[in-house]
């Protein structure tokens, strides 16, 4: 099986060893099943927008570090609208802000979570250009 070297700090590394026989335990069980989750929850999120509100939420994640605090629902409404109001991208991209909001706001915590990690993917993938970004959006 392929190995990875993640980063954690030292809260998770104590839950790790708390909730598993050893750190590496924990890690092979984890990891698996988060990105496993991630694809469910990002197949099934990216069937509720438009690919035009998919672009627009790419977009608004240009430049975006991730941090776990900033995936909630609310913070991922504030963030795309901000970029709506500021830059005008849904109209670039053909969306409906009134249309993207409603259903920004139908979002749980884990649809949003996946949405926020997919739509910062995108940035820091190695195909990341204006032209893949049609390809992107109809992965998965």
């Amino acid at each position: 099986m392929p190995q990875v070297a993640a980063r954690i700090n030292e809260e998770q590394e104590r839950w790790l060893k708390d909730y598993f026989r050893t750190k590496s335990a924990g890690a092979e069980f984890i990891l698996p099943w988060a990105v496993d989750t991630f694809f469910r929850a990002i197949s099934n999120v990216k069937s509720i927008f438009t690919p035009a509100e998919l672009k627009t939420i790419v977009d608004a994640h240009k430049d975006v570090k991730i941090d776990p605090d900033n995936t909630r629902p609310s913070y991922l409404t504030v963030r795309i609208l901000d970029a709506c109001d500021r830059n005008k991208i849904n109209a670039a991209h053909g969306a409906s802000k009134s249309s993207l909001e409603l259903k920004l706001r139908t979002l749980d915590d884990t649809q949003a979570a996946a949405l926020t990690v997919w739509a910062c993917a995108y940035w820091v993938s190695r195909n990341c250009t204006a032209a893949t970004l049609d390809d992107y959006i109809k992965q998965y």
